[in-house]
């Protein structure tokens, strides 16, 4: 008889987990094929490739021996913790990949208190044993400390701890053993210590759908673990939605997972991670079950939202110029179409034409699909962020979060003079050693928009910051936003380097020579804190009279060019940024002059 495991591995941004499962994948003898070959095979998306993380949570499966294992690898970050907790319900145990040198980090804590809470025990693997100062029995006290203060039960706290280089490949029971050859001390670990799936194959069949794929020719594909019975190619079964509805459909195929890919096999039972073809209309959370009893499990519970943006129809002088699709029609259908297999999204439609709410888990979750929809063909416009706040015993809440900071000490004055500006709480400061200084605060996190552009400024590019969701508390007081204000465009036309050295004394360019611009567009950054109308298109007047002074060559200060989250962090309250599949621009809401005066007096008057 074949055993089954089936595991997820969770760990903090960079700790090693896709570089793990291209290591076991080697050591069973998976083939990796296209453009991953060279590492991160799980990683199939091309913004996890660009950015070096994992966005999305994926199923694979190795052979090792008699056993076969399921592996989910998932997402480090919290803003997607959507897919941390959805795959959770899948697994029977995880792989803590803790790093030898940094030990349990912020994201560390989140994945594995969601771990916890499903009842499921670690397996420790501290990984990056090849780093000159890794600290092993540190880190491993480390985690056990961070264990007790989530609140883990004995046996969580009894937990197997293997030390492992995923990079080249070896794990060891023993630290003293290492470097070790080759995997197998893990996968012998694996199979002892993680519980075989739960569940009578002569039940009636029952799978909850925890992720959605999509194929041109067989429609939407629902992903999930048999908790019970068996399914069978061509079966009638039933999708139960948590409202009570039940809807009878033929399954039409039915694969695992097996390496890079998918195989088509003729029935499953209880415990397979499968994907099953044929189930019209299924959502996330959706009760796949046999029709001799349609029970259907709890909705998937998942952490509310805390960050919300405004959504519009691109409506600048140039929409339409770059994108396929530019209609609100399209911006409601795709929206809608992520709200379905993006349960940690909230789309709602809110008064106007193509004008809509998007709340997600932060960010960076929300900044990633409006790259994904740019690269699809997509044209809109997105406001800037604002936390979701929630009413709590009569008085408004916010969201904040837990703050860990890593600077140099020479920087250390400047950061703490801006984050005691934002209203952070110091709950933690103590040297890394070699001039590093390690800050923990808990920030309202309307408090950290922007402030990742701030900190690279103030620390010369070396800061590196984490943060992930603390707790909801009272509102208090209001952040600065933006220090300097901004310069935008009188008239449109095409920008001439003659207008852009004249403005670069007073201000910082966003744009370079021979760039078209319009009538209300963003094209640099004042000295001071008012907005300042320019004419970045200003040509040089035409005479017969020539001097050598005024003929020379035009030295211009390199622009700044701003990414998406750049952007979206920088604009202000009355401002957008406009998004087509080849242009980031910024705007005012109101690009006519004399209509934007008028709508601030109107708001000055009301408030």
């Amino acid at each position: 008889m074949t055993t089954r495991r089936n595991i997820a591995i969770i760990a903090h941004v960079d700790h090693g987990k896709t570089s793990l499962v291209d290591a076991m994948f080697r050591h069973t003898g998976v083939t990796i094929k296209g453009e991953a070959a060279t590492g991160q095979a799980m990683d199939s998306n091309d913004l996890e490739r660009e950015r070096g993380i994992t966005i999305l949570a994926k199923c694979t499966s190795v052979l090792y021996g008699d056993a076969t294992i399921n592996i989910v690898d998932t997402p480090g970050h919290a803003d997607f913790g959507g897919e941390v907790e959805r795959v959770l319900k899948m697994v029977d145990g995880v792989l803590l990949l803790v790093d030898a040198v940094e030990g349990p980090m912020p994201q560390t804590k989140f994945v594995l208190r969601k771990a916890l809470a499903q009842g499921l025990s670690p397996i420790v693997v501290v990984n990056k044993m090849d780093r000159p100062s890794a600290r092993p029995a540190e880190v491993v006290d480390e985690v056990s400390c961070l264990l007790i203060d989530l609140g883990a039960d004995d046996s969580q706290l009894e937990f197997p701890v293997y030390y492992a280089s995923a990079r080249t490949g070896w794990a060891v029971a023993d630290p003293a053993d290492a470097p070790g050859t080759d995997l197998k001390p893990l996968f012998d670990g694996i199979v002892k210590h993680v519980p075989a799936p739960k569940g009578d194959p002569a039940d009636p069949f029952q799978m909850q759908v925890t992720m959605l794929d999509h194929s041109t020719y067989v429609g939407r594909i629902g992903i999930g673990r048999v908790n019970r019975g068996r399914v069978r190619l061509g079966e009638q079964v039933c999708v139960n939605n948590p409202a009570g509805k039940s809807t009878k459909c033929k399954v039409m195929k039915i694969m695992d997972f097996a390496g890079m890919g998918r195989r088509e096999i003729q029935e499953a039972s209880a415990g397979d991670i499968i994907a099953i073809a044929g189930l019209e209309g299924v959502e996330v959370g959706d009760t796949v079950t046999s029709p001799l009893d349609v029970t259907a499990l709890p909705m998937l519970s998942v952490d509310a939202p805390t960050l919300s943006m405004e959504f519009f129809v691109n409506d600048s002088p140039f929409a339409g110029l770059e994108g396929q699709f530019v209609t609100s029609r399209h911006l409601k259908s795709r929206l809608l179409r992520e709200a379905e297999s993006n349960v940690g999204l909230r789309i709602e439609e809110l008064a106007g034409e193509g004008h809509f709410k998007v709340s997600g888990r932060g960010e960076l979750h929300l900044s990633i699909m409006i790259e994904t929809m740019r690269r699809e063909g997509y044209e809109l416009a997105v406001s800037r962020p604002e936390v979701v706040l929630k009413e709590i015993n009569g008085a408004v809440h916010e969201p904040t979060e837990y703050l860990y900071l890593d600077v140099d000490t020479q920087y250390q004055g400047a950061v703490l003079e801006s984050l005691g500006r934002r209203g952070a709480q110091m709950r933690n400061m103590h040297t890394e050693g070699s001039g590093h200084l390690r800050l923990e605060y808990i920030i309202p996190a309307r408090s950290l928009i922007g402030f990742k552009n701030e900190l690279l400024t103030l620390t010369r590019g070396t800061g590196v910051m984490y943060h992930n969701f603390h707790d909801y508390a009272p509102k208090e007081g209001e952040v600065p936003i933006r220090q300097n204000g901004v310069l935008v465009a009188k008239d449109p036309g095409t920008s001439t380097a003659y207008a852009l050295f004249g403005l670069q004394e007073r201000s910082v360019s966003f744009i370079g020579p021979g760039v078209e611009v319009y009538t209300g567009m963003i094209v640099g950054e004042n000295s001071r804190d008012n907005d300042l109308v320019v004419n970045p298109c200003k040509q040089k007047q035409m005479s017969n009279m020539r001097s050598k002074a005024s003929d020379e060559a035009l030295s211009l200060t390199p622009h700044r060019e701003m990414s998406l989250e750049q952007a979206i962090e920088y604009i202000d309250s009355d401002e957008l940024v406009e998004v087509t599949p080849r242009s980031i621009r910024l705007r005012k809401k109101v690009l006519n002059r004399s209509m934007r005066k008028r709508s601030e007096r109107d708001s000055e008057e009301v408030a």
